[in-house]
């Protein structure tokens, strides 16, 4: 499989959904498998929100792609027949412009100063990208939960340029205990002695223990009860293999591993831009999903997870009634999933053959 990774520059301004404008973003992107004559065959992946540009094969600094099971020759989404591309949103911390880069004006690091950006601006800034490729319609925008409703974003925000939408693990918009349960996590951040309002990085420090709570708490909802009792029930963990004197279950000690990980990698402004994002996405708006949807032309596939408990299938099911409701080709389905809202990660028989199916259809 041929992998590109680059970083784009785009020149031109992008007038933000907040009122701000970039003059002027970079986006960092990863393609895979070839662009067809035609320039029919591109698929756009769009990640979740802690998610980057790497999404299949190995990569040096960022290993295994997060959809490696999902995207590759011979998968679901397969690189021998499809041209793939996926960025690195802006706000991002893996390359695009985000609060880690660089102010032309101030010459400083953004941090805390850039500004908030939205799911809307995310597809707006995807649709230069797609411009710049010179292709002038997806034949597939893909993603799972902020990455699904980005899906949903296009589908109605540029109807004429898009001819299927997966949206996975997702919602029309969050729900007041998922805006709840990010709210926790961004305390957590804003708490850490070393955040210093968001101006750590002239300190020269970062607030890895407010990101590694957040990451904790975000971790327990991205998985279901019943993984969590089948993996680590009630045992306790080995001596030799605690990650911190205090822990004293296996649970306790794989969620200090992966926030302590997370925290070496992400950047805690981004964090809380990219929640944000997410609390604040409502496809309805004030007009209501039904009307929001009218001028879809696209044909949607819904995908939901018995065992999600962060965006549950009922979420998904929403989209469905309000596509039927418009005469939207669409079709609805709801798989086990034995890995909590993350099983849209993860491939199974039914899964793989429901995407290869609808995206060859």
């Amino acid at each position: 499989m041929k992998i590109r990774t680059e970083l784009i520059h785009f020149s031109e301004a992008l007038q933000l959904e907040c009122g701000e404008t970039l003059d002027s973003f970079d986006l960092m992107i990863e393609s895979y498998g070839e662009l067809n004559e035609s320039k029919s065959n591109a698929i756009l992946v769009c990640h979740a929100f802690s998610g980057n540009h790497h999404v299949a094969g190995e990569n040096k600094e960022l290993g295994i792609g997060w959809w490696d099971q999902i995207v590759g020759p011979k998968k679901a989404i397969d690189t021998d027949k499809y041209y793939v591309v996926c960025c690195n949103n802006l706000g991002g911390c893996a390359g695009s412009s985000g609060p880690t880069s660089i102010n032309k004006k101030t010459g400083k690091v953004f941090g805390k100063d850039f500004p908030q950006v939205s799911v809307s601006d995310w597809v707006n800034s995807q649709k230069i990208l797609m411009d710049k490729l010179e292709i002038s319609s997806w034949h597939f925008v893909v993603g799972g939960s902020l990455g699904g409703m980005q899906a949903l974003q296009w589908s109605i925000a540029y109807p004429n340029h898009i001819k299927k939408a997966g949206i996975f693990a997702a919602a029309a918009k969050s729900s007041t205990q998922n805006i709840a349960m990010n709210e926790v996590a961004r305390e957590s951040i804003r708490k850490d002695k070393n955040f210093y309002d968001g101006d750590y990085y002239d300190k020269n420090v970062t607030p890895k223990s407010g990101l590694k709570t957040a990451r904790m708490l975000g971790h327990i909802t991205y998985l279901s009860e019943e993984l969590m009792d089948s993996r680590f029930g009630r045992k306790f963990q080995d001596e030799d293999s605690k990650v911190d004197e205090d822990v004293n279950f296996e649970v306790e000690n794989y969620l200090q591993y992966k926030g302590s990980k997370f925290s070496e990698l992400f950047d805690a402004n981004t964090y809380i831009l990219m929640t944000k994002a997410m609390d604040e996405y409502d496809a309805g708006n004030s007009k209501g999903l039904d009307q929001a949807l009218r001028n879809i032309k696209s044909e949607l596939l819904i995908i939901g997870f018995y065992s999600d408990w962060l965006y549950p299938y009922q979420r998904g099911k929403e989209i469905q009634i309000a596509a039927m409701n418009n005469n939207i080709k669409s079709s609805f389905l709801v798989f086990n999933g034995e890995n909590g809202h993350d099983s849209f990660l993860f491939s199974s028989k039914e899964y793989s053959n429901a995407i290869e199916k609808f995206i060859e259809s």
